[in-house]
């Protein structure tokens, strides 16, 4: 198993569980030296009223994929990756199947981290388009 395997095996085993990663099933499939990709299915547990996917689930994933990718480049054992400020722009409704996110750097200081996250359906249309800045602060 090569290292990046082992780092996308250790995102969706200890990383992504037990928590909002889960429950909305985002499984991380790619990983680089400035990107993360993660996917997430399309169904009841993340639909809206009207039967589409909810822009919350969509903003959740942008969040889970940017924020995950600084803790990347960070010190985990003393430093912590936060978001403190998502702006997401829902393009196209998708209503079943999968959307998969892409966070690509923008900018890696040493307390803010940028990031462009890039959602798209199963047949690569972009649905969603967001931009997450993460602090990165000592641990308590």
């Amino acid at each position: 198993m090569d290292e990046k395997e082992k780092l996308l095996r250790f995102l969706n085993e200890v990383i992504a569980k037990g928590n909002m990663l889960e429950f909305l099933e985002i499984h991380f499939t790619d990983v680089g030296e400035d990107f993360l990709k993660a996917r997430m299915p399309v169904g009841p547990k993340v639909y809206q009223p009207l039967g589409l996917l909810h822009g919350g689930a969509s903003a959740a994933l942008a969040e889970s994929v940017g924020s995950t990718a600084s803790y990347l480049f960070i010190d985990a054992s003393s430093k912590q990756a936060l978001g403190i400020d998502l702006q997401i722009n829902h393009l196209r409704s998708v209503r079943e199947g999968y959307v998969e996110a892409e966070a690509k750097l923008v900018h890696k200081g040493n307390t803010l981290h940028l990031w462009e996250i890039r959602i798209t359906d199963a047949q690569g249309r972009l649905t969603a388009h967001a931009k997450l800045t993460n602090i990165i602060m000592d641990k308590k």
